[in-house]
C-alpha cells in the first residue's frame, strides 16, 4: 500500500494541477503559463474597457429632453368662482353674491403674454334683498377677453400674473318686481382686471387661483322700457382652478 501511494505521488507530482488547472511544475513552467493566457486575456480586456469608455455617450444619445412647460402655447382651465358686488346697488337694496362654476382658455404669444378668453360655464344667481327681506333673485352671466402678462420663468413653481381686458354681462331670470311691471337689467359691460397665481404641479398641469374686478352699469328697463337708470354693481370675483397646458 505505501508503494502505490508513493507512486501515485510522483504521477501526480509531474502532471497533476496546483489549483485551477495551472500545473504544478517549476516556477518557470508557471510564469510561461501565466504568460501564454495574459496574452489572451489583453484583447479581452482591452475590448471590455473600449465598451465601458462609449458606454455613457451611447446613453446619452438615447435619452429624450426633459418636458418643460416652455414653449407651450395653449391653456384650459377649470374651475369655480365667488361673486360679490361691490357695493350695494341702490339705498336700502342689497345683491348677495352667488357661485358657478367657470372655464378659461388662454393663447400665449410668447412664455410670458397671454390672451384669455374667461367666462362662467352656468349662470350666477343672485337673492336681491331690501330692508324687509327677500324681494326677489336675478341671475348673470360674465365673459370676458383679456390680455395678461404671468410673470418669471415658464417652469418656475409660482407665477403671478395680471391682467386687463373688456367684459359683459348678460343678465337673465329677473324676477324683482314685486308683483308691479317687469323689471329687467340690461347687460352691463365694461372693464375687467385679473390678478392670479399659477401653481405648477408639472411642466402640463397647474392650479391657479385669481381674483377679478369687473367695473360697469347695468341699465334699469320697466316692461321692456329704458328707465334711464343704471344700477352700479362693480363685482369681485374670487376663483380656483386646474389647468392644462398643450
Amino acid at each position: 500500500m505505501k508503494i502505490l501511494l508513493n507512486h501515485e505521488r510522483r504521477d501526480c507530482a509531474g502532471s497533476c494541477s496546483a489549483g485551477y488547472g495551472v500545473p504544478a511544475h517549476s516556477p518557470g513552467s508557471f510564469k510561461t503559463y501565466v504568460e501564454n493566457h495574459m496574452s489572451t486575456l489583453r484583447p479581452l480586456s482591452i475590448a471590455l474597457l473600449s465598451a465601458l469608455a462609449f458606454a455613457p455617450s451611447a446613453f446619452a444619445q438615447d435619452t429624450t429632453p426633459a418636458d418643460t412647460a416652455s414653449g407651450k402655447r395653449i391653456a384650459i382651465v377649470g374651475g369655480g368662482a365667488i361673486l360679490q358686488p361691490k357695493s350695494d346697488p341702490a339705498p336700502g337694496l342689497k345683491v348677495d353674491g352667488g357661485t358657478a362654476p367657470t372655464l378659461s382658455a388662454s393663447w400665449y404669444v410668447n412664455d410670458n403674454m397671454a390672451v384669455e378668453l374667461w367666462g362662467a360655464a352656468d349662470k350666477f344667481n343672485h337673492r336681491v334683498r331690501g330692508d324687509a327681506g327677500k324681494i326677489g333673485t336675478v341671475e348673470q352671466q360674465p365673459i370676458a377677453l383679456s390680455g395678461q402678462y404671468h410673470f418669471g420663468a415658464a417652469d418656475s413653481v409660482m407665477r403671478p400674473f395680471l391682467g386687463l381686458g373688456y367684459y359683459e354681462s348678460n343678465f337673465s331670470n329677473e324676477d324683482i318686481s314685486a308683483g308691479g311691471p317687469h323689471v329687467g337689467l340690461d347687460t352691463s359691460k365694461g372693464a375687467i382686471a385679473t390678478a392670479g397665481m399659477d401653481f405648477n404641479i408639472n411642466p402640463r398641469w397647474f392650479a391657479r387661483a385669481d381674483v377679478r374686478y369687473l367695473k360697469g352699469d347695468a341699465g334699469i328697463n320697466v316692461a321692456g322700457q329704458s328707465t334711464g337708470t343704471e344700477l352700479t354693481l362693480d363685482p369681485w370675483t374670487v376663483g380656483f382652478g386646474l389647468g392644462a397646458r398643450f
